[in-house]
């Protein structure tokens, strides 16, 4: 028997009800990453539509890349990208626990070395100067999702240890233990493809697509003292950028 759960006594029209009906599969996991939904001709039969307009809404659906299709197959449902604000807001970390992540961080690198041209300009020293470099990588369920490279002078190295950088946030360990507060952020994002070190920590293919996201960070004096690059997996996330 044919099944009819449109409302055709509501005003609003039915493939926008219709439409609602499909996110509502996907949002819900009824409708899992990568599997495959019914035809476009078991989705009319089903919910009395005609071809057209469910073609429409799945059409739609995949411009915005809550669908895809495969030529021959047919359509299945995309694994949806991690949405995360700018780091002026909030650390990755938080902003993955706030949506219900269990996050894991395992900490490569925690030594000093001497600052080369580029990080000295961002931290404002002499290039050669001595800073202390951390690189860590963060992980959820399903795997390594971004990798963190922080740069902060000698000064603020005191304490830091790799166990300590897997448990808490750098940005709360240097307010902690030097006062420091974010006065601004100077950020940039752009799109990169992994290098060897960075496809076998985010265990992906070397060239797979990357977002690189820059923060300079500024004290209340308006000094920089931290250069933190972030790089994400980009079929995993996208970033929103807020401006006020």
């Amino acid at each position: 028997m044919q099944e009819f759960p449109l409302d055709r006594n509501n005003p609003k029209p039915l493939y926008q009800q219709f439409r609602d009906i499909v996110e509502e599969k996907i949002s819900s996991g009824e409708w899992k990453p990568d599997d495959k939904i019914p035809s476009e001709n078991q989705l009319s039969a089903q919910y009395g539509l005609s071809r057209m307009t469910v073609r429409s809404v799945l059409l739609d659906l995949v411009k915005e890349d809550k669908l895809y299709r495969v030529q021959g197959k047919g359509t299945y449902v995309t694994q949806q990208k991690i949405e995360a604000q700018s780091l002026y807001y909030v650390g990755v970390r938080e902003q993955l626990e706030q949506m219900g992540y269990e996050v894991s961080t395992k900490t490569i690198e925690c030594r000093e070395v001497a600052c080369d041209h580029n990080v000295a300009k961002h931290l404002n020293l002499e290039e050669g100067t001595p800073v202390f470099m951390i690189k860590r990588v963060r992980s959820i369920k399903d795997g390594p999702v971004s990798i963190h490279v922080s740069y902060i002078p000698q000064r603020y190295s005191q304490g830091l240890t790799p166990e300590l950088l897997e448990k808490e946030q750098l940005c709360v360990i240097m307010n902690q233990n030097y006062g420091l507060q974010r006065k601004r952020v100077s950020e940039t994002l752009e799109s990169v493809a992994a290098d060897k070190e960075e496809a076998s920590l985010l265990n992906v293919d070397k060239g797979h697509p990357l977002l690189l996201l820059k923060d300079e960070l500024f004290s209340e004096e308006d000094r920089p003292y931290e250069y933190t690059k972030v790089i994400f997996r980009g079929d995993k996330f996208k970033i929103r950028l807020n401006y006020e």
